[in-house]
């Protein structure tokens, strides 16, 4: 057995990811944000900038100024078409920016990781993972938490939620489920059972 671990985590929006992430960072892992290591990529990756520019609107990034990430959203998660696009388009640079901070973590002693990636499995990115998990919830829970987090109407959320895929896309390809609609201390006691699971086997 190898002395690192490398945890790939995903499920729809609204799922739970969140409080799962910060489950498994109690518990000593370190948490590597594929949302936030986009956000990175947008900011300073020009050749990607650029493609989105032509891609959904040279006006999501006004005088040439950073992505506005709004706007960006709002005509990419209009359509599955136009999702898969913009992951097209970032995925590669988002991939090789994650295994080069898996790189770092690692060498400066981080054995277990997790990567929190919404779209893991649509990137392939599960490739550097040992295992998987999968975070889902039923879709009135998931409406509201996003109506709350994001601050959208139920419209403007029907309308992200129809732009991803159903539960069976990823219960089907993740190695372990974890419930996120249920409550917060049952939610805690299947990361911990994860947790067990996975330590035992890979480290």
């Amino acid at each position: 057995m190898r002395d690192f671990l490398i945890v790939g985590l995903t499920g729809p929006s609204g799922s739970g990811k969140s409080t799962v992430c910060k489950a498994f960072l109690d518990r000593g892992f370190s948490v590597i944000n594929a949302d936030e290591i986009a956000h990175s990529v947008l900011a300073e990756d020009k050749a990607c900038a650029l493609a989105l520019c032509a891609a959904f609107g040279s006006d999501i990034a006004a005088d040439g100024a950073v992505i506005d990430r709004k706007l960006l959203a709002e005509r990419a998660f209009s359509s599955k078409e136009n999702t898969q696009l913009l992951n097209d388009i970032t995925h590669p640079a988002i991939f090789l920016r994650t295994l080069k901070t898996c790189r770092r973590l690692i060498d400066s002693g981080n054995r277990r990781i997790v990567f929190d990636a919404p779209v893991l499995f649509e990137s392939h990115a599960e490739i550097m993972c040992d295992c998987t998990v999968c975070i889902t919830a039923p879709e009135n829970v998931r409406i509201d938490r996003l109506k709350m987090r994001d601050g959208l109407n139920e419209n403007a959320v029907r309308k992200r939620l129809s732009a991803q895929h159903g539960d069976e896309y990823y219960t089907s390809r993740s190695d372990h489920c974890i419930d996120g609609g249920r409550p917060l201390e049952d939610v805690i006691r299947s990361v911990d059972s994860v947790i067990d699971i996975i330590t035992n086997r890979f480290i």
